[in-house]
Order: C-alpha cells, then sequence, then structure tokens
C-alpha cells in the first residue's frame, strides 16, 4: 500500500500539530523533510524514539519540531510510521503536510490510519468503530464504554458467542459427513441447550444497544407538570443558566425549552414543557400538544408536583397520561408550608424525590435519583455494548437464524437444514465482529472517521 499522510491534530491554532506518516517509506519520506539537529540517520532510527530537528520543504526551512518513530508492527497502524509535531499554527501544519506530499506522500483517507490498523490485524472491526466513539464521547459513561469497547469487550463477548455456536455447527457437519460414526455423539437435546443459552446471551446483546444509545446520546427527559410547579425553575437548576423564563404568572412556557446537560455524568436531553391544564389560549393549548408528543417520546420523564399547593385535576389528569413510562416523581418547594397529599402521590410513584427547585443544594438528590429511575446507575459500563446501527443489525439477524435453527432442531427438521441455520447466525457474528466482512461495509464503517484517525 502507498505511504499516506495527514494531519492528526484539530485543524485550528494550539502549541503544537502532528502530521502523521503511515506506510513502508514513512521513514524515507521524513528523512526527505525532517534533518535531525545531531545529524541522526532517521531511516537507522529504532521504534519509539524521537529526536529534534528542523523541518524543510526541499531546501526551504519551514519549522523546526520533533520526530517519532514506530516501526512495523509495533504501530498503530502495524506499518513503519513517522509522526512529525511542529508548531501548532494552522498555515505551518498545512506546510509541513505539503512537504510530506513532496516527498512521496500521497493524502489520507477518512479513517484509513485505522483501516490500516484493522487490516493488519492491530484491532477488530468492533475496537475500530470504538476509536471514533472514543474521539466523539461527550461524556464520562460513555468515554468508558468506548474504552472498553477499544480494548475488545464487544469483540470478546461476540467470540464467547461465535465458538458456542460454531461447536454445534462442526459437530452437526460431523453428523452430516459421518451419520453412521456420529449416530451416538449427536445429543439433540444438549445441542438444544446451547442454542438456548445462545439466544440469552444474544438478547442481552441486544438489550444493551438501548443502554448504549442512552449513554452515548443522552437520556430523553420531559420535565412535565401543571402550570406554575416549578419546572422551568428546575430547568434553570439543571442547566445551571436562566434557560427557561420564570414567573408567578400561570402558562409562561408555552412551548419547548431544550437543552443537553451533564448531571454527574449523566448527559440529559432535557425539555422543559407547557404545563399541562385546560385552558381556551390558542397558543398554550399547541404548547399542551407539544408537551404530551414530547411525554411520548421521553425515556424518562420529570413529573413536577407542587407541595405548597392541594393536588388539583390538572395534577391528575397528568398522572393518568403517564402510563407506564419510567417517571420520577419531584415534589418540589418543599421549602414553604405543605399542602399537597404526599401520599396520595407516594401509592402513585415508585420514585420520589423532594426538593425545593430554588436550592443548588438539590442537584445532588436529583443526581442518584435521576440515575436510579434510568436504570444506567448499576450497568457494568465495560462489559462491552452494542454500538451502533451496523452491529445492531447483525446481532438481530444472528438472534433471528439461532431462534428459527433452535425451533427446527426441537421440531425434529433434518440436521441438515439445523446446520445451514446455525451457519448464517454464524455468517452474521463474524460479520458483526469484522472476521467476515465485505469492503463495502468496511469502507462504510470508516466514512464516519475524520482524516488524520
Amino acid at each position: 500500500m502507498r505511504t499516506i499522510a495527514a494531519i492528526a491534530t484539530p485543524p485550528a491554532e494550539g502549541g503544537i500539530a502532528v502530521i502523521r506518516v503511515s506506510g513502508e517509506n514513512a521513514a524515507d519520506i521524513a528523512a526527505r523533510v525532517f534533518r535531525p539537529v545531531n545529524g541522526r540517520d532517521i531511516k537507522e532510527m529504532r521504534g519509539y524514539t524521537a529526536c529534534y530537528g528542523e523541518i524543510f520543504d526541499g531546501d526551504k526551512r519551514l519549522d523546526d519540531g520533533v520526530l517519532l518513530i514506530y516501526r512495523a508492527p509495533h504501530s498503530y497502524t502495524g506499518e513503519d510510521a513517522a509522526e512529525i509535531s511542529c508548531h501548532g499554527g494552522i498555515y505551518t501544519a498545512k506546510r509541513v503536510l505539503s512537504a510530506c506530499f513532496t516527498a512521496g506522500a500521497v493524502p489520507a483517507q477518512a479513517g484509513e490510519f485505522t483501516k490500516r490498523a484493522l487490516l493488519n490485524g492491530k484491532m477488530s472491526l468492533t475496537q475500530a468503530e470504538a476509536v471514533a466513539d472514543v474521539i466523539s464521547a461527550q461524556n464520562e459513561q460513555f468515554l468508558l464504554c468506548a474504552a472498553s469497547q477499544r480494548e475488545g469487550a464487544l469483540y470478546r463477548r461476540i467470540r464467547a458467542v461465535s465458538d458456542e455456536l460454531l461447536s454445534t455447527v462442526t459437530l452437526i457437519q460431523a453428523w452430516i459427513d459421518y451419520p453412521d460414526e456420529m449416530e451416538d455423539e449427536f445429543d439433540g437435546n444438549l445441542e438444544a441447550d446451547k442454542l438456548r443459552h445462545i439466544v440469552t446471551e444474544l438478547e442481552e446483546l441486544l438489550a444493551s444497544h438501548g443502554e448504549g444509545q442512552l449513554i452515548r446520546d443522552g437520556i430523553p427527559c420531559a420535565i412535565v407538570g401543571r402550570p406554575n410547579v416549578g419546572k422551568s425553575t428546575l430547568m434553570n437548576l439543571l442547566t445551571g443558566t436562566e434557560k427557561s423564563i420564570v414567573t408567578d404568572i400561570e402558562g409562561t412556557t408555552r412551548d419547548i425549552v431544550e437543552e443537553t446537560v451533564m448531571l454527574g455524568g449523566l448527559m440529559l436531553r432535557l425539555a422543559d414543557c407547557a404545563g399541562i391544564r385546560e385552558t381556551d389560549d390558542v397558543v398554550e393549548s399547541i404548547g399542551v400538544e407539544r408537551m404530551l408528543k414530547k411525554l411520548g417520546e421521553a425515556a424518562v420523564v420529570l413529573a413536577v408536583f407542587d407541595s405548597s399547593r392541594p393536588l388539583n385535576e390538572d395534577d391528575e389528569r397528568l398522572i393518568a397520561k403517564l402510563g407506564n413510562k419510567r417517571t420520577l416523581c419531584i415534589i418540589n418547594k418543599t421549602d414553604l408550608d405543605e399542602k399537597a397529599d404526599i401520599s396520595a402521590l407516594e401509592d402513585r410513584f415508585a420514585d420520589i424525590v423532594r426538593i425545593s427547585a430554588k436550592d443548588p443544594s438539590s442537584l445532588k438528590q436529583l443526581e442518584k435519583a435521576v440515575s436510579d429511575i434510568a436504570g444506567l446507575g448499576d450497568l457494568d459500563l465495560t462489559a462491552g455494548f452494542i454500538a451502533n446501527e451496523r452491529q445492531r443489525i447483525c446481532a438481530t439477524e444472528a438472534l433471528d437464524h439461532t431462534r428459527k435453527a433452535l425451533e427446527a432442531l426441537e421440531n425434529g427438521v433434518t440436521l441438515d437444514a439445523v446446520g445451514i441455520m446455525c451457519e448464517n447466525a454464524l455468517d452474521r457474528l463474524y460479520e458483526l465482529s469484522g472476521e467476515h466482512v465485505s469492503d463495502t461495509v468496511v469502507d462504510q464503517v470508516f466514512r464516519r472517521f475524520c482524516v488524520g484517525k
């Protein structure tokens, strides 16, 4: 493959910029661009060694910097590689990159360094996908998940299921080829138990997709309640800004105010909704309709009730609308005299927190309560999870084929048919991990990468 080069740091001013070069001619190209001040021969440098020197484009000096050499196979890509660190000006970095092109390198495509790492056996496809997730992580929890994926957590889960399924496929194939010798070796009940276990493992793996999405993209949360219970004050508390207008006038919030916030490592996509009540105001009615729609989309509902006022019909209407939604009942305004029937709320909700949204110390209570209701508090973030739609489709198809194989085995269908179903499931798992995957799929995976990674 040709030797590629790209700027590996963001296109912005900074302390340094790094130009990455990878391929069999990486050291030669570096030697044409970089001149060590101590006169060292770059082509003789060992891996993981560095030197200080000057950077040239032909005979024109561009900058001074540091060169780091990697030797195959002990590099990120598995190839010989070089990294030139120069001063972090945008123009300077582009000039150094241009000098690398003049010296014989070609521009790297999006994700091509990681793609080469995959092709050279340095990582699995799921690990490569996790690299992009590490780069794009916006919260601590997803960074931990992505880092575990990068270390092979998902790959190991897939491999364990694949190996178990492969043993069944191998046994069935042996029975087909040598029926007389294998007549007493094949135990249908035992193989059915193995397939049931595989079904369970794949179901659990697929369930992790929803949890992974919540961690990566943020938990959609709707803040709902009747007018003037303190929804906007709660929104401002969570965002740390005057995001929502707060007044004593009922119906102040007429449209949905949305913001993404971090709460104790959780990323929440908050929506401060219009208060639910019967109204003749056309604009406010539209706000209530939008609130009901947002309520349906929310993964977690923060239902706010005013402890300083008796519960009324609007509160009851809201409770009826909640159904089976994951709901945290927030009893607000606890700094005032209590007039609401709190016992009635305790009968209706399993998860309740008492706060004063005007008190910043309430954030700690909300942090734990929201984490518990979201179901992410006890989640093993290092276990490996389905991180994207490609992986979800592969796992879904593998589960479908395994279920069909189990049903066929239980109903006495011929073993050659059962074997084909198991092989189809195995193919989907191999595609998931990248062991058997088309060039088209690989290209699609790396399109979302940045150039330089």
